[in-house]
């Protein structure tokens, strides 16, 4: 079995349940004397000035700003609870699927942690975003199904 020292959490921060994915990786760092890193992706679309997009991507104006702001906030005390170093601390803004295989690699991670929600029919595999990371991932996936009863 594969020893993991460097192990990607890939949150959003916000949902209700975000919780029990922190509490897998949490358990996983242990089990592993391992490192954590927590990466949270902003997938949302800025209102950019079109003045300004080509100069700065993270111009952020009026209701962007206080979603940027407010997850930046969520990350850095989810940081501080974890007593995880600033660094290991990621936030990026862009596709969810394409960062996090991107951060993974960039950062020789051994292992990502990321949550997968319920769905219907084919969807109910995995989510979109799961299902890209898993197929392009340079290391281990462990896609953890986000409900209550984990």
């Amino acid at each position: 079995m594969k020893h993991y020292k460097n192990i990607l959490l890939s949150t959003d921060l916000f949902s209700e349940i975000s919780h029990l994915l922190v509490a897998k990786a949490i358990d996983l760092t242990q089990r592993y004397e391992a490192e954590l890193s927590i990466l949270h992706v902003a997938e949302y679309v800025p209102m950019l000035d079109p003045a300004t997009i080509a100069l700065d991507p993270f111009n952020l104006v009026g209701p962007d700003q206080i979603v940027f702001d407010a997850a930046l906030q969520k990350l850095m005390e989810l940081g501080e609870k974890l007593q995880i170093p600033d660094e290991r601390l990621l936030f990026e803004n862009g596709s969810a699927k394409e960062v996090i295989v991107r951060v993974a690699s960039e950062n020789s991670m051994d292992l990502i942690v990321i949550g997968t929600s319920e769905r219907r029919g084919f969807g109910s595999l995995l989510g979109s975003t799961a299902s890209n990371v898993i197929v392009n991932a340079p290391c281990d996936v462990l896609a953890v199904r986000m409900h209550e009863d984990v």
